[in-house]
């Protein structure tokens, strides 16, 4: 009887947080469907009985008068941009990480200082080194260009594949990788034949985590590009005040993140709690 009240609170508690957490993304998705007159309006329209989809113009560049479609919208192309750099930065950052973590978890290549050091990189504001990357890309003639947005994105994400990716890698015990190694496995044949395979989950969650930061970056993006590589962040920005166009764009920005999540939802239970219970 004593456990009811306890319960009781946790529910309530649950439905705080789900109140707090799916409010706003209720907002957004409604606020893309209202007219214009009904943005900002007092007292607020929860639900609009107009709905319309011109907020979404941007994406097909659409003439809702003349019914004229172009599918090479701005926003589309941000989109687009978006989604190769971040894809592309999520998968080196991801290459670099688990081979750094396997050579310090398995080899102790640089020692614990120079693990830490590389978590303190990650610590220094990114504004610090927008301005050196801006001149470093500027001479390599790689400013305003995938190539150079890629290695910038990896450059602030590789820290965090690093530590995440250690972690996992640490919690695989060496004398699996040893026993197949006696078997007849090479080394590097034990790490990614044995030891890759156990901590999948722990790589997709990684991978989920990096492609988000990617996603979502805004200050390199705006920093290393002008015209050619606008990303969705960026595109965005430029419709400030805008808040139906706003709230159109930020519903399709989140729909990758969304299906990917449900697509290795099953990858990600696991790697959210392995190493959770220590050996």
């Amino acid at each position: 009887m004593q456990q009811k009240p306890f319960r009781l609170r946790h529910a309530i508690g649950l439905l705080i947080g789900l109140v707090f957490a799916l409010f706003p993304i209720f907002w957004m998705i409604s606020t893309s469907f209202k007219p214009t007159h009904e943005w900002a309006a007092t007292p607020p329209v929860w639900i609009t009985d107009q709905p319309t989809w011109a907020n979404y113009a941007p994406l097909i560049a659409v003439d809702f008068n003349t019914g004229w479609v172009d599918g090479n919208g701005a926003s589309w192309r941000a989109l687009m941009h978006s989604f190769i750099v971040s894809s592309a930065a999520t998968f080196l950052a991801l290459l670099i990480g688990l081979l750094a973590a396997i050579g310090f978890s398995r080899y102790q290549a640089g020692g614990h200082k120079l693990a830490l050091a590389i978590l303190t990189v990650r610590g220094i504001l990114p504004i610090i080194v927008a301005i050196p990357l801006l001149i470093m890309l500027g001479w390599l003639g790689l400013r305003d260009t995938h190539i150079g947005l890629i290695l910038a994105y990896v450059a602030l994400t590789v820290p965090f594949a690093f530590w995440m990716l250690k972690s996992f890698v640490d919690d695989v015990p060496h004398e699996i990788e040893e026993a197949a190694m006696m078997d007849g496995m090479s080394r590097w044949q034990a790490h990614f034949r044995v030891t890759l395979p156990l901590i999948k989950g722990g790589v997709v969650a990684t991978a989920l985590f990096i492609f988000i930061l990617n996603w979502s970056e805004f200050l390199l993006a705006v920093v290393l590009t002008e015209k050619t590589v606008v990303t969705m962040p960026i595109n965005m920005f430029l419709y400030s005040g805008v808040f139906g166009i706003q709230a159109a764009l930020a519903t399709v920005a989140a729909l990758p993140i969304v299906l990917v999540g449900l697509l290795i939802h099953k990858h990600l239970a696991r790697g959210f709690t392995l190493g959770a219970v220590k050996r």
